[in-house]
């Protein structure tokens, strides 16, 4: 069989919508990543380095107010449609990166506050992301949909390449604070485009009632009540699925808030060589997304669901007293763990929850998952500054209750559940 013809084969459910937010992906993706390596070391000179828990309140204020938008997010995309959520907010994200790039020229009060206060402008156009979900969720059929999920990895690991080099490239070359607020000027155009490019989008859902902005307030308390009530009609699998996924968030937010400082500080790895650290992440999920994809498909979804936190355990260990070279290969596995959890954790939600409900289990996990979340960031940078390596023994520990829900509480759905 030629090449043209497996691609044709393999990847012929991508047209319509999916088609359309790849793209749009592939554009933010490409931004996304650039301002990543160096993102802490900028907050700690715009005034982290003087207050030390600075990284870990931002980090706690993006996670909390995503968590507060997450349950409307859910049921507004099931109510009122998936199309209005996706396609304003999307706007509004590119425009949240102008305090990250105007932050140095802050004066009022320190710096990192203009950070702060673009990070939860960012967050509160997140109340998007169930309706994300859940558009991919119908787009892709129900055969493909571990390939699906791996294939936006690989697009996130494609682009998310060149993102990383270039960003690092100019904060190499036009220093921290002058390269980072180029790079986030060049992470808004890209947005703007992308929204730009959503407004292809085809709505997935029938309803007859506009969106306003009022059902953002009025709709809240229904939210609550309809994301609760929705867990008592899904399987069970689901609810255990969920306590995985929210334990995983909290897990890798221990370490995510300080890896790039502990790095510096603890391992010696020089300012300009810390950007390469991510380059071979991004490289091995290109190559690996669409075999573990293909493994979900084929072989089942819980066997790549309990390699993911064994994993975790190997970088961790790789990461606590590495160097330049050992530092790139615990990077590169970590990129591993979300593969596995990510394409099977949304394959197996995909087939067990009906459409009508996606957006509010979607909603639900990332409500609980958001705000563990915000408080994994404080604690990790709180265990930081006691000891530097506390949060990556206590993301080592996490890994043990995950395994004994995955092992005994989610069996592998057999061919007559998987229903939608």
């Amino acid at each position: 069989m030629g090449l043209g013809r497996f691609i044709q084969r393999e990847f012929s459910f991508v047209r319509g919508n999916y088609l359309v937010l790849v793209v749009s992906w592939i554009l933010m993706d490409m931004g996304m990543e650039m301002p990543v390596p160096y993102y802490q070391q900028y907050v700690d000179a715009l005034g982290g380095s003087v207050f030390p828990m600075a990284l870990g309140i931002i980090g706690f204020a993006n996670y909390f107010t995503m968590a507060f938008v997450a349950v409307p997010g859910g049921f507004l995309a099931d109510k009122f449609g998936r199309r209005w959520l996706i396609v304003t907010m999307t706007f509004g994200m590119a425009l949240s990166y102008l305090f990250f790039a105007l932050a140095p020229f802050w004066q009022l009060t320190a710096s990192w506050h203009l950070i702060l206060i673009g990070t939860i402008i960012q967050s509160l156009c997140l109340i998007y992301q169930p309706a994300l979900f859940a558009m991919v969720q119908d787009s892709v059929p129900p055969e493909n949909r571990g390939v699906g999920s791996s294939l936006i990895n690989m697009i996130h690991g494609t682009f998310n390449t060149p993102g990383t080099v270039i960003g690092g490239i100019l904060v190499v070359s036009l220093g921290l604070i002058a390269g980072m607020q180029s790079v986030y000027l060049i992470v808004l155009t890209l947005f703007i485009v992308a929204a730009i490019w959503r407004l292809r989008l085809k709505e997935t859902i029938i309803n007859t009632e506009k969106m306003r902005f009022r059902y953002f307030i009025s709709s809240y308390s229904q939210a609550i009540k309809e994301s609760l009530r929705v867990w008592k009609i899904v399987p069970r699998t689901v609810f255990w699925l969920f306590i995985v996924q929210v334990i995983t968030m909290f897990t890798l937010a221990l370490t995510n808030v300080i890896n790039a400082i502990y790095a510096r500080d603890v391992l010696g790895i020089a300012q300009n060589q810390w950007f390469l650290v991510y380059i071979p992440m991004l490289i091995t999920m290109v190559v690996a997304s669409y075999p573990i994809g293909k493994m979900v498909d084929k072989i089942g979804m819980k066997l790549p669901l309990a390699i993911g936190p064994v994993v975790l355990v190997v970088s961790m260990f790789l990461f606590i007293s590495g160097n330049l070279f050992s530092t790139m290969v615990s990077v590169a596995l970590f990129g591993l763990v979300h593969l596995f959890i990510m394409s099977s954790a949304m394959a197996l939600s995909a087939c067990l929850v009906e459409p009508k409900n996606r957006g509010k289990i979607s909603g639900g996990v990332n409500f609980v998952g958001y705000i563990l979340t915000a408080a994994g960031m404080i604690l990790g940078n709180f265990l930081y500054n006691l000891t530097p390596q506390l949060p990556f023994y206590l993301t080592i520990a996490l890994v043990i209750p995950t395994m004994l829900i995955i092992v005994f509480r989610i069996p592998e759905p057999k061919r007559e559940d998987r229903k939608y």
